[in-house]
């Protein structure tokens, strides 16, 4: 599944603060179709990032009815992005297939 979007950063300060961008509804809806097809526990969905000229791997997290993407400081840094800065991204999904939490190995 290969979605784009555009979101703006936030910023949540929690016990592990961290830089996020909030889906939009119509995506949470669909990768909420496929989540128990990818998700490798906790509402996680790992996916394939793109912002700009940077591309990582990563999961989605479930909060507040959708999901979130966190966004990193080495990618902040490269592609510019301060909080409440808008962003366009391009993201894919990753289904599981037996693959475990950290990306290598089967679950089974």
């Amino acid at each position: 599944m290969d979605l784009t979007f555009r979101a703006e950063l936030f910023e949540w300060r929690g016990p592990a603060p961290h830089h996020w961008l909030r889906l939009p509804p119509a995506a949470c809806e669909e990768i909420a179709a496929e989540a128990a097809e990818t998700t490798y526990g906790w509402g996680a969905i790992p996916v394939q990032v793109q912002v700009g000229d940077t591309l990582w791997e990563t999961s989605l997290l479930p909060r507040e009815g959708g999901y979130v993407l966190p966004v990193k400081q080495a990618v902040r840094t490269q592609e510019q992005i301060d909080l409440g800065d808008t962003v366009a991204v391009s993201l894919s999904v990753a289904p599981r297939h037996g693959r475990a939490a950290n990306g290598t190995g089967r679950t089974s």
